[in-house]
């Protein structure tokens, strides 16, 4: 059950431009999906991007999307439909265990989480990183996900679990990041 940062991909959704200011609790979403890319990153952890129909919701933020390698422009609220497994099987077999965060919760999340537990991979949410404009329906999908197979993480516990010893020579660096 442990996720290591060996077998982790990060997918970021949707924390597009003219979507963010809607979110509820947007700004703490934005921050905890800006310290998870920034690990990430130090970890050497593959981060995916997408966009919801970027032409009405614009691209993702900046920040975001220069922590991703590669972004995904989709109609589907399922990014499996648009790309995301065949970015995803450029890993294969090595890194099974995908990471989601974003926007919306309800929608864009849920259905991709749908759509890669189909898919036999091992998915994670990251609960603090997750918005929707309305608390109820984040909360709703959370559990929908949970009783679907996902599992559930903090933002914290999943750095600490990439980490796995204080030994990496990551470590300060990270915990620059966490504080």
């Amino acid at each position: 059950m442990l996720i290591t940062a060996n077998n982790s991909v990060l997918v970021m959704i949707d924390l597009q431009k003219r979507l963010m200011p809607a979110i509820a609790g947007g700004e703490s979403v934005l921050q905890q999906c800006l310290r998870l890319g920034q690990a990430a990153q130090l970890l050497q952890v593959p981060i995916i991007g997408t966009e919801q129909n970027p032409a009405s919701l614009g691209d993702n933020l900046p920040e975001i999307k220069a922590l991703c390698q590669t972004t995904i422009s989709k109609t589907y609220f399922d990014a499996c439909h648009d790309g995301l497994l065949i970015e995803l099987d450029k890993f294969k077999p090595a890194r099974q265990q995908i990471i989601l965060v974003g926007c919306e919760t309800h929608v864009c999340v849920l259905q991709t989480v749908f759509g890669l537990i189909a898919s036999q991979y091992q998915v994670t949410i990251v609960v603090d990183a997750l918005g929707s404009r309305q608390t109820l329906d984040k909360e709703t999908a959370i559990e929908r996900m949970e009783k679907a197979g996902a599992n559930l993480v903090t933002s914290e516990m999943l750095i600490f679990e990439w980490l796995q010893t204080s030994n990496r020579p990551e470590f300060k660096s990270i915990l620059k990041i966490i504080k």
